[in-house]
């Protein structure tokens, strides 16, 4: 099997600036992949972020500014992406987090949350598929979460999105499932689910852990874990990546409308 069987494909990556984003936009490079990426950060953090995707093997990494939570932003950055190479692949791994019962939830924060989490994939997809079902190939990877198949106090914008995105998706996989060949490659949708994951977005709950245990941090983490995740370790953002990639495989093109679960056995209990 070819380690390069991206070559000649586009692929873009929301959410790509750090964390899970950045290892699939790595991996995606890796395998022969030209990757656009679309994530938050300063300009110094954007150019490192390019810089790993190219070191990767990416032969161009363009940055596609947009506000996700603006569905007019993400129309205008689809709009460009597309003159600048229509996408083969599209990942939706943008996402944010907050924590609080429904009764103390901002409803502003509502509303950031499952705009950006679930309307904005909504938008990229309805305006990238028609060109992969044209083309008979595509491979949209929607990251959700284990949140997308159970449930966890004070979470409800979170749980509600990534619900909605596992939803979405089994839909957009069902529309775009006959689109293709098995030599063309088809057209699949699938999310990733994953459990605990070693990011920046988990650090406030691992602290609220950590104080707890008087500070210690790697208390923190096993209680933490023990809490949801029987395997008692977590995955890394490469773990995640390495999933999407066989996800975009040629062999993968049966895989679809599938919600993967990376979490160690906490959906399984």
């Amino acid at each position: 099997m070819s380690e390069r069987f991206l070559s000649g494909r586009t692929a873009l990556v929301t959410g790509a600036t750090s964390g899970i984003g950045l290892a699939i936009a790595e991996a995606l490079g890796a395998a022969g992949a030209r990757v656009a990426i679309n994530g938050l950060g300063s300009a110094e953090q954007i150019e490192a972020a390019k810089q790993r995707v190219g070191a990767a093997g990416a032969a161009e990494v363009p940055y596609f500014d947009a506000d996700l939570s603006d569905p007019a932003a993400v129309e205008s950055m689809m709009a460009k992406v597309q003159a600048w190479s229509p996408p083969d692949v599209l990942v939706n791994c943008a996402g944010v987090q907050h924590t609080a019962p429904i009764g103390e939830m901002p409803a502003a924060t509502w509303d950031r949350i499952v705009a950006i989490n679930l309307s904005a994939a909504f938008h990229t997809m309805r305006l990238a598929l028609p060109g992969m079902v044209e083309r008979g190939f595509g491979r949209v990877v929607n990251i959700a979460s284990v949140h997308g198949l159970v449930a966890s106090v004070q979470k409800s914008p979170y749980v509600a999105s990534k619900f909605g995105l596992v939803g979405l998706s089994k839909v957009a996989a069902l529309e775009a499932a006959a689109a293709g060949s098995r030599q063309s490659g088809g057209v699949t949708v699938n999310c990733v689910c994953p459990g605990w994951v070693e990011t920046p977005l988990i650090e406030p709950q691992i602290s609220a852990r950590a104080r707890a245990a008087g500070g210690d941090r790697e208390a923190g983490v096993r209680e933490l874990l023990r809490e949801k995740q029987p395997s008692l370790r977590m995955s890394l953002p490469a773990d995640i990546a390495a999933t999407v990639v066989f996800l975009c495989r040629p062999e993968a093109h049966n895989l679809t409308g599938a919600a993967i679960p990376v979490d160690g056995g906490w959906t399984a209990q």
